[in-house]
């Protein structure tokens, strides 16, 4: 094997499901496995015997060919197909439910770049498999225990052309039954969008559209050709912020190419950071709920800012918080009844949406907190606390992970613990000025200690995250 053959990307097989680079170890054998494994695995779980499967893709270049090898994998395997053609993962998750579909997958690589492609499942209750429940898959694949039945048995193929019309009807009615779509529809909103190219074009331009929004839509072809990188992240954006600056637009939206993620871009063009996607977004479902909004529950992970907490704070709710990852999440959403989760990357789970982290509800109750408040993104980021985050890896030897993490908590012996997840740290920041956390864990996939501070400054964060190496020893 050459040098180049080497350097190649590593499979990545995990419980949010497989990632690879196409070409390179997302393999079609893979693929067929992995499919293979998942038809086995729904039959069992839902006790259907010809499972019906809602399939939808990014709509990333290449991903028609890895969609035709998972339509005929699920078919050998006995489950019907409901295609979705090029959809984002929420809307495949909320057809789950309106089909009373057995499952659903994915094909996408999420942000990946565009040598990247792979499989997300979603389970019949049309939400990411639990960790545990993940697992179980992830052996069928490892194990090459695939679901094969004789040709008599084959599932059949057929197409749905509402899934984008339904994903849009839902937000809609949730935004109506807070009380602000009729607040957006007369504000009429000056919009930019980047879609990246991929499957939320679609959906977020009928979203805004019904919104009587005024659109500049960006990289909307739906040909998977990405502009730029496609992670919605400051560096990516620059382009996205020029537009929104030079339009006077009163806000910008960047989605991913699943449109599972929401960036946003203020007025002046300022990228605001993914951390205020579910902020602002629980500003507004939470001041939309008047006095019902007292003692209601929302759920973040343990990486994600606090400030969900001093929002939540401000309307007499409370934070649940979870371990990292979008199954976490809404599992912690379902056991406490939360109406609103997320996580800090711009992923935000409504409930009266759909339990998938979601770019156009998240859109719509932004929109609707503009409208229902006559406030700027500006002023709305303003009103809320701000804080330093600081991320950093430690790269440790096989096997010291739990010992790192075990120094880590006796360097903070005064401190609140929470060890779900790793170990989070709640305590006094150095300079006096506020409460700050230290979250540290191991990475599933490499040999890396995760590190994630945040503090009411900079130097307080650095600080802290400084003496957190130092205990470690890297």
């Amino acid at each position: 094997m050459g040098t180049s053959e080497q350097q190649k990307p590593a499979l990545m097989a995990s419980v949010s499901g497989l990632r690879g680079t196409v070409g390179g170890s997302l393999t079609p054998d893979v693929v067929v496995r992995y499919v293979g494994a998942f038809a086995g695995w729904v039959s069992e779980t839902t006790g259907a015997a010809r499972p019906t499967i809602v399939l939808g893709r990014d709509g990333r270049a290449g991903g028609q060919l890895i969609r035709d090898l998972v339509v005929s994998s699920l078919r050998a395997g006995g489950c019907d197909v409901m295609d979705l053609g090029v959809v984002t993962t929420p809307t495949v998750g909320l057809m789950v439910g309106e089909l009373r579909a057995d499952g659903g997958l994915v094909v996408t690589a999420s942000h990946n770049p565009a040598e990247w492609n792979g499989l997300k499942p979603i389970t019949a209750e049309g939400r990411a498999p639990s960790p545990a429940d993940a697992g179980v898959l992830l052996e069928r694949f490892r194990n090459g225990l695939a679901r094969v039945v004789g040709h008599d048995r084959y599932g059949d193929e057929r197409r749905d052309g509402t899934a984008v019309d339904r994903h849009v009807d839902r937000v809609l009615t949730a935004l109506e039954k807070i009380g602000v779509a009729e607040k957006a529809r007369g504000a009429r909103f000056k919009v930019v969008v980047d879609s990246v190219n991929c499957s939320g074009a679609r959906v977020m331009a009928r979203l805004l559209e019904a919104l009587n929004c005024k659109v500049t839509h960006l990289n909307k072809s739906v040909d998977g050709v990405f502009p730029h990188m496609p992670e919605p992240t400051a560096e990516h954006l620059t382009d996205l912020c020029e537009k929104v600056g030079a339009a006077k637009a009163d806000i910008g939206l960047a989605q991913d190419p699943d449109a599972d993620r929401l960036a946003i871009i203020d007025g002046s063009g300022r990228y605001i950071g993914e951390e205020y996607t579910l902020a602002l977004s629980a500003m507004s479902l939470l001041g939309s709920m008047g006095g019902r909004a007292k003692g209601a529950r929302l759920a973040a992970n343990l990486s994600t800012s606090r400030m969900i907490d001093d929002v939540a704070s401000e309307y007499g709710a409370r934070v649940v918080r979870t371990a990292v990852g979008e199954a976490n999440v809404v599992m912690g959403m379902r056991d406490y009844g939360c109406v609103l989760g997320g996580e800090g990357n711009g992923g935000v789970v409504w409930a009266d949406v759909v339990s998938i982290r979601d770019s156009v509800g998240a859109a719509g109750l932004v929109l609707g907190l503009m409208a229902r408040t006559g406030r700027s993104v500006r002023e709305l980021v303003d009103a809320i606390p701000a804080y330093a985050m600081v991320k950093r890896k430690v790269v440790l030897k096989p096997g010291l992970a739990e010992r790192a993490i075990e120094r880590v908590n006796d360097a903070f012996p005064d401190a609140e613990r929470d060890t779900q997840d790793g170990l989070r740290v709640d305590f006094e920041s150095p300079s006096g000025g506020g409460s700050a956390w230290l979250h540290v864990r191991a990475s599933n996939t490499e040999p890396i200690l995760r590190l994630i501070v945040e503090a009411p400054t900079r130097a307080d964060a650095d600080a802290i995250i400084e003496d957190a190496q130092h205990s470690i020893g890297g």
